[in-house]
């Protein structure tokens, strides 16, 4: 077994641990929304995943044992913390590679811990990565979709109100013709006249010579009014 970092916009940027850690740990993990249901309780219900990472801790052997059988490719240990370091700063976008297991992902640094040992130059260090998960914006172009264009609706323009007509008869007036339309004491009479106006004035001239209603006092049965 070996592992492999390589940077993934650059092939040539790789990097190789140089001894083998005891154990490599994987988390993949579900994300829980918890609700509480009167009779049943606590209910949890899968609300997407939640990050994957792998981690382990390992050592950077000094100089002093560089020919030691637990060294795949001995490199120093300065080294391998200054690019470790500079990859997890710049979050640079990773493959790792652990040869004879399922681990080949693309992933970035999250943590890194190195620790000095001894007096043999060696680094305890421990590290974890973040499974990466692309992120892919498609544009409305892409996904053959209109582009959103807010409509204005018109309003519709409110129908007039219906107009009601009314045929004079004997004996009536406006004060009792108001209180057959808007009940109450007929005080509205004037809304009728100001609605029937130039009928009721041109047909009172009709019948008394020019003298017009006296504002609609006098009006005259067959005389049709439009009741607003």
């Amino acid at each position: 077994m070996d592992i492999y970092l390589s940077e993934v916009a650059n092939k040539s940027s790789d990097f190789t641990f140089p001894a083998l850690p005891e154990k490599i740990k994987t988390k993949f993990g579900t994300r829980y929304q918890n609700y509480e249901i009167i009779g049943k309780g606590t209910v949890r219900i899968p609300k997407g995943l939640e990050t994957d990472t792998i981690s382990w801790d390992g050592i950077f052997y000094g100089k002093s044992k560089r020919r030691e059988v637990m060294i795949r490719e001995w490199t120093a240990p300065s080294e391998c913390i200054n690019t470790l370091r500079r990859w997890m700063k710049n979050g640079t976008v990773l493959r790792l590679l652990v040869t004879g297991t399922t681990i080949n992902y693309d992933v970035t640094i999250s943590e890194f811990e190195p620790a000095e040992v001894g007096a043999y130059g060696n680094i305890e260090y421990s590290i974890s990565f973040v499974i990466n998960k692309e992120l892919k914006i498609y544009t409305t172009s892409e996904l053959k979709i209109a582009a959103f264009v807010k409509k204005t609706v018109p309003r519709p323009t409110p129908a007039p109100a219906s107009s009601r007509t009314y045929t004079i008869v004997s004996g009536d007036n406006l004060w009792k013709i108001a209180r057959k339309f808007y009940g109450g004491s007929g005080s509205d009479w004037q809304k009728i006249y100001n609605a029937n106006k130039s009928v009721i004035e041109s047909t009172a001239n009709r019948y008394r010579g020019g003298r017009g209603s006296d504002n609609g006092h006098w009006i005259y049965p067959g005389c049709v009014l439009t009741i607003p």
